[in-house]
């Protein structure tokens, strides 16, 4: 196996394909700092790929505010989409395949049916829409690409619902939380698993392919399953997203079909309340 590299190494996923490929003894996968390898800065990437040479990029570098997003839409453009169109043509010119991560927000949620990698994309928000255009860049530029929407991504790294809900149930009495907003959690270590079980395949399944644990939740359920997992004493109210407004629209229903990528890949995707326990066993082992 050739080199893989990493932009936006020390995000959340980064670091959970820095601990998988740890632990699978892969020793050939490089992640890059962002001083060294700018998705906006071709002149780096250009230097990046002549001195790695890989046969796979993944891509981890992503806008992600999503609220931020709708006012900060030339930085989320030039992120989600330039910077993902420019680390396709280095893909192309070095002969190298392109692991993009992009996002149910692609999807408008207005129907409660899970959504295959054929449906049409709806983004009701800027983050979706500049995600959905990034995949859409690397299409007409590359062929040899796997794009994977995923959603809800928490672990024991960096900024996330799982540890926000910890905190403040270890600091207040009552919390509220939208029950009308349905998906599915994904544990960035099983998302990590996936990408390089992927990449290690050998197939040249190219294309894009949904993934997230199994299961459909809200986040009411969700932030439910964290505090009994945890056993955190903290009253949870149920409201709806009417009663919290925020600046970007999310899908109310954005649960993915995952049959695509199990067929292709022979994968088992953990239920997402399993996936919870391990990473809560985690943190608190942490601590």
């Amino acid at each position: 196996m050739q080199n893989i590299i990493v932009f936006g190494a020390f995000g959340q996923l980064g670091n959970c394909l820095k601990k998988v490929a740890g632990e699978r003894g892969i020793d050939y996968i490089h992640f890059l700092p962002e001083d060294e390898a700018n998705i906006l800065r071709e002149d780096l990437l250009d230097i990046v790929f002549e001195k790695y040479k890989p046969s796979f990029a993944i891509n981890c570098a992503a806008y992600t505010a999503v609220d931020k997003a709708e006012d900060e839409i030339d930085l989320a453009l030039a992120i989600n989409k330039t910077g993902a169109a420019n680390l396709a043509r280095q893909c192309k010119a070095h002969k190298a395949a392109l692991v993009q991560i992009s996002t149910d927000f692609i999807f408008k949620g207005d129907v409660a049916l899970p959504r295959t990698e054929e449906d049409l994309a709806e983004p009701i928000s800027v983050y979706g829409l500049t995600k959905l255009e990034g995949e859409q860049a690397i299409t007409e530029i590359l062929d040899e690409y796997y794009t994977i929407r995923t959603s809800w991504l928490y672990s024991e790294y960096g900024n996330n619902f799982v540890k926000t809900m910890l905190k403040l149930g270890a600091e207040r009495d009552e919390l509220k939380i939208i029950a009308d907003q349905v998906g599915t959690p994904t544990y960035a270590i099983d998302l990590a698993k996936v990408i390089l079980d992927i990449i290690t395949s050998g197939k040249k399944a190219y294309g894009v392919y949904h993934y997230s644990n199994e299961g459909v939740t809200s986040w009411y359920d969700f932030a439910m399953g964290i505090f009994d997992i945890s056993v955190t004493d903290v009253k949870v109210l149920p409201i709806r997203t009417s009663e919290f407004p925020t600046r970007a629209q999310r899908p109310a229903y954005s649960v993915m079909d995952k049959a695509k990528i199990k067929n292709t890949f022979a994968i088992e995707i953990p239920y997402w309340r399993d996936s919870l326990k391990i990473c809560i066993e985690r943190l608190t082992s942490a601590e």
